[in-house]
């Protein structure tokens, strides 16, 4: 009996090591706004406070088995503890939390006292270093001065210099930067890009109803139109560096995650910690009413679960149904989620839309009106500094997930451009080309929904290829491509489809039976809710969101559980692709045995392991049912050429959570072998292990590990909880993993990378009881 889902977890914790500031910013949330608490609160975090609180963080993520947390240094000015203070800070965080969990530490700084001698104490704790600065140094001193009225520009130059030098450069995160629409827009954003940051965030100023922002004298939307200048002028350079927003909405807009808790339904999973030890929610509420962030608790009296569990957080954990009436039916809540929640304030009440709601709208209408061009693949540019560190956490990280699937987003792109630059002039796939082009201009989210389907890559190697299924539909499968995404937008079109065996096939949408067809071409018309197929004297009207299979249709189905939705496919035709045969079509007793069983393995997941939830949110696309062998033995599968399909024989939940976990790290390791060498391919190799009695090639190996280390991991948990029979399971993956981690350093068959990798799973193990 497996216990069930466990309490919803926190895993970014802002701690205010100093409460007072050396800059006098007018525009500052903590002194400028309406909470007043800085008042009464002791201007440093004491040494005890500090313990208490890494203690209660440890206790949160021993308990929610979570890979990672993150711990912000905050204030105020976090740097005016100094040096030392800094160092004790640090080695205490160190100390208590690295032996339980991946603590990532990072800091928010004006970067006026940031010396030589802080970015080496920095360098041995690592910490991510972010740097607030306005732009240039008119636009900077606006607001970012000192209590005389003097500039900080200069001293904040010096800072990013320091972070730019090679020893420092792995520590800065980025620059954040409060909009003013009084500064003129591309020149705020040169001045940023000239200090070459790795990332920048643009955050508008804090208001609410009750206290709106500055606008001027012709009011309208002056902070979304100042946002869409910069966003033009970065689209047009190229995307040249990471920008938050941005890059949040062009996620949502394809149905992925926002990153941020300033947009989208993301769960909010971050609480404060104040120089007194009161635990707070989010900063950015003290914008609100005076005591809007406090909790009640501190981190003497109260775990963060408690906090985690508190009436303020659930209701920021709730989506679309804790937002007002007039945000849940705005056509762009995914991506816009209603806004930062304190910018919702007033009258008493957080039941309004964002006090910037006409401004979000617009960017994000003209973001979704321009999407750009899609980022190359450089498979020979190296890659992010902390990619492998974070996919080799031992428990997850939808971070480095969502790296993966950007890049996979562009590598299915460039293949369907390859398949479309092969076309004659004319014609149903050429066609079907010019209407996904259309369509990825006028709805980008449903060409890129559509195009994320983990088949739609495969039949684009195999079309390119001219091997299986892929050949066999052809490049006109790219009008059932388009077809899919209109059906997805509500957009009305007419193209040609191929129909093969007399089933027309859209992929994430259903299957058309046209059995008196065979194989032909079918004229599909996309309605609203419809689809209108005419293949010769034979014509079948369908309505798509019809439930239920009838004589003509089979719609898509999906799995739907808490806060994930994967796609059951028992339908698409390149499903194949899988080293084991696909099952037929599911009866609905059938598909509601897996929909069950897969509610069910995912209430196992997020309670056993919470981080790798977070990734198959991410990344998991589609399930396929496999069709089961003679021997009754559970049996699963992922395929190169598709990245975020599993397939499995139905079986048990506990079984299927961990078939599940095992595929997916098979999924994120083809995915970074896409961007990476990890095996030396100039020294083949044979390698026995204990999982297949049949040598294995390297990268064959590096897979077994990766994946079988996730397993082992499973197991200890349910080992630790004394589930039966799990101690034995988790020492045979443990060993396994071990022996094959040895075999393989001693073959020396990697690159630099790969073997960064194995050593990174390996010293992960290394903390595991024997």
């Amino acid at each position: 009996m497996f216990p069930g889902p466990a309490r919803a977890a926190l895993t970014e914790f802002v701690l205010k090591v100093h409460s007072r500031c050396d800059l006098a910013c007018d525009h500052c949330y903590v002194y400028e706004h309406a909470d007043q608490s800085w008042r009464r609160r002791p201007a440093r975090m004491t040494p005890e406070v500090l313990r208490a609180a890494a203690g209660r963080i440890a206790e949160h993520a021993t308990t929610h088995h979570l890979a990672s947390v993150s711990v912000i240094l905050h204030g105020g000015e976090p740097l005016l503890l100094g040096p030392e203070r800094m160092r004790r800070t640090l080695a205490d965080l160190r100390r208590v939390i690295d032996p339980v969990t991946r603590l990532r530490i990072g800091m928010q700084t004006n970067g006026v006292l940031l010396s030589e001698r802080f970015c080496d104490l920095l360098a041995e704790y690592d910490v991510a270093v972010g740097v607030s600065l306005d732009g240039g140094r008119d636009a900077n001193d606006l607001h970012r001065r000192f209590r005389n009225g003097a500039s900080s520009h200069e001293q904040v130059l010096r800072a990013l210099a320091l972070l730019r030098r090679p020893a420092y450069r792995r520590l800065w995160s980025g620059l954040l930067c409060t909009v003013d629409v009084r500064n003129d827009p591309v020149g705020v954003y040169e001045s940023l890009l000239a200090q070459e940051p790795p990332r920048i965030d643009f955050l508008l100023p804090h208001a609410t109803w009750d206290a709106p922002p500055w606008r001027p004298e012709t009011g309208g939307t002056a902070y979304g139109g100042w946002l869409r200048a910069v966003y033009d002028r970065w689209r047009a350079d190229g995307r040249p560096v990471p920008v938050r927003l941005f890059d949040s909405l062009l996620s949502t807009a394809g149905g992925g995650p926002s990153g941020t808790e300033w947009l989208g339904l993301d769960p909010v999973d971050l609480a404060v910690v104040e120089t007194d030890g009161e635990w707070e929610q989010a900063d950015s509420l003290k914008t609100a009413y005076d005591g809007a962030p406090a909790t009640g608790m501190t981190v003497f009296s109260h775990p963060a679960d408690d906090v985690a569990a508190s009436p303020g957080l659930a209701r920021r954990r709730s989506g679309r149904a804790g937002l007002s009436g007039e945000c849940r039916r705005c056509p762009v809540v995914d991506q816009c989620g209603g806004g930062l929640f304190a910018h919702r304030y007033g009258v008493g009440h957080f039941d309004h839309p964002s006090v910037y709601c006409a401004d979000l709208k617009g960017l994000i209408v003209h973001v979704n009106d321009n999407p750009p061009e899609p980022a190359p693949v450089r498979l020979d540019a190296g890659l992010p500094d902390d990619l492998i560190d974070r996919l080799a956490a031992s428990a997850g990280d939808r971070v480095a997930i969502r790296r993966l699937v950007e890049a996979q987003t562009a590598i299915v792109r460039a293949l369907l451009r390859g398949v479309a630059d092969g076309l004659p002039d004319g014609g149903a796939g050429a066609d079907g080309w010019a209407a996904l082009t259309e369509l990825d201009r006028r709805a980008p989210g449903s060409v890129a929904r559509v195009a994320a389907h983990p088949y739609v890559r495969a039949w684009a190697v195999d079309c390119l290829a001219g091997t299986g299924t892929g050949a066999r539909h052809g490049p006109d499968y790219l009008g059932a491509i388009a077809a899919a995404a209109a059906s997805d937008a509500g957009t009305p079109v007419r193209l040609a489809v191929p129909v093969r065996a007399g089933r027309l096939h859209l992929p994430t949408v259903g299957t058309v039976l046209l059995p008196e067809v065979g194989d032909d071409t079918a004229e599909v018309h996309v309605g609203p809710g419809s689809l209108r197929v005419t293949a010769g004297d034979v014509t079948v009207v369908v309505a798509t969101g019809a439930a239920g299979d009838s004589p003509r249709w089979q719609p898509a189905r999906a799995l739907v559980a808490d806060d994930v939705t994967v796609l059951l496919e028992d339908g698409d035709p390149h499903r194949d692709c899988h080293r084991l045969p696909p099952g037929e079509r599911l009866d609905d007793a059938g598909a509601a045995r897996w929909a069950a069983t897969f509610e069910a393995a995912w209430g196992i997941i997020t309670d056993e392991v919470p981080g790798h939830a977070e990734e198959l949110r991410t990344g998991l696309r589609a399930l396929v049912p496999l069709r089961r062998s003679g021997d009754g033995v559970s049996e699963a599968s992922t395929a190169r050429q598709a990245f975020g399909g599993v397939a499995a024989t139905e079986t048990d939940a506990g079984s299927l959570a961990v078939l599940l976990v095992h595929e997916f790290q098979h999924s994120k390791m083809n995915a970074l072998l896409d961007i990476c060498d990890l095996v030396d391919g100039t020294r083949p190799t044979g390698i026995t292990v204990g999982w297949r009695p049949d040598p294995r090639p390297a990268e064959a190996v590096l897979h077994g590990i990766y994946a079988h280390a996730a397993v082992a991991d499973i197991w200890r948990i349910r080992a630790d909880r004394r589930i039966d029979g799990a101690q034995a399971v988790y020492r045979r993956y443990r060993d396994w993993t071990a022996e094959a981690i040895g075999a393989l350093e001693r073959a020396d068959a990697l690159t630099p990378a790969g073997s960064r990798l194995l050593r990174l799973v390996a010293h992960s193990m290394a903390q595991w009881p024997s």
